[in-house]
């Protein structure tokens, strides 16, 4: 297992806290570990200070407790709990695997584990958060990503798209369609809007829909056809009506 593992180990820099303003680096490797430190003052008796540097075995290092003051000094307590860990041979492997095959194990989690894990590292955070893995998402839960849907993750997101009822997604891929066709032939008339047909194929099983229960109640809960209701059927059905009304008067 350990040849999974990245060298280096862990790798931080940055200044000291204020009254001693010098920059250091801390280094930890499979095999040991490398404390540097540059002099940063405006006296000029320290003009020409040359950098330090300690390298150490990882036994070294716990044992010496000047070093170990200095990296809790500089990089805080919870830094040098960690890096001792590490000298120790408790190594944390999933921090260090690629992203690639990260995101393979994330998209294998349920959604509100995912939420969960975000929360416990920055790294994880940007995976979860990633174009990569929500794409990745969509297609195991898709049968098909038509090109049209991967037009709107383009614009939009794979996070949107993911969250997107069925019945939305057809509706902005019908439209997309006519704004297509509009710069393609001019503009499109009415009733060749209303006579769009609807059967645009959204074949993704994904419905977020946190309430089951309302397509239940529906005739149609699997609906993959965007009826379109126009308004001239609307006014013809009001006109039917009404002389309706005055034949049993």
């Amino acid at each position: 297992m350990a040849a999974l593992l990245t060298e280096p180990l862990f790798e931080t820099s940055g200044r000291a806290p204020a009254a001693n303003n010098n920059f250091y680096n801390f280094i930890v490797t499979k095999s040991y570990v490398v404390w540097r430190w540059w002099k940063i003052s405006p006296r000029a008796v320290d003009r020409y200070a040359k950098p330090g540097e300690l390298k150490e075995s990882h036994e070294d290092f716990l044992a010496d407790t000047w070093v170990q003051n200095e990296v809790s000094m500089v990089f805080g307590r919870r830094i040098l709990q960690y890096t001792k860990a590490l000298c120790q041979g408790h190594y944390d492997y999933l921090e260090h695997l690629p992203d690639t095959l990260l995101l393979r194990i994330i998209n294998s989690l349920e959604l509100e584990d995912v939420g969960q894990l975000g929360r416990t590292s920055r790294r994880f955070r940007e995976l979860c958060g990633s174009e990569e893995f929500w794409e990745q998402a969509v297609q195991q839960r898709c049968n098909t990503v038509s090109a049209e849907m991967a037009s709107l993750a383009c614009d939009g997101g794979w996070r949107s798209i993911f969250f997107t009822s069925k019945l939305q997604l057809q509706k902005l891929i019908s439209r997309r369609r006519l704004k297509a066709q509009e710069h393609q032939g001019g503009q499109v008339s009415p009733d060749s809007k209303a006579e769009e047909s609807p059967d645009v194929m959204c074949r993704c099983d994904i419905d977020p829909d946190p309430n089951p229960e309302s397509e239940a109640d529906s005739d149609s809960s699997d609906v993959k056809h965007c009826v379109v209701e126009t308004p001239v059927e609307q006014g013809t059905e009001q006109e039917e009506t009404a002389v309706q009304s005055q034949t049993v008067q």
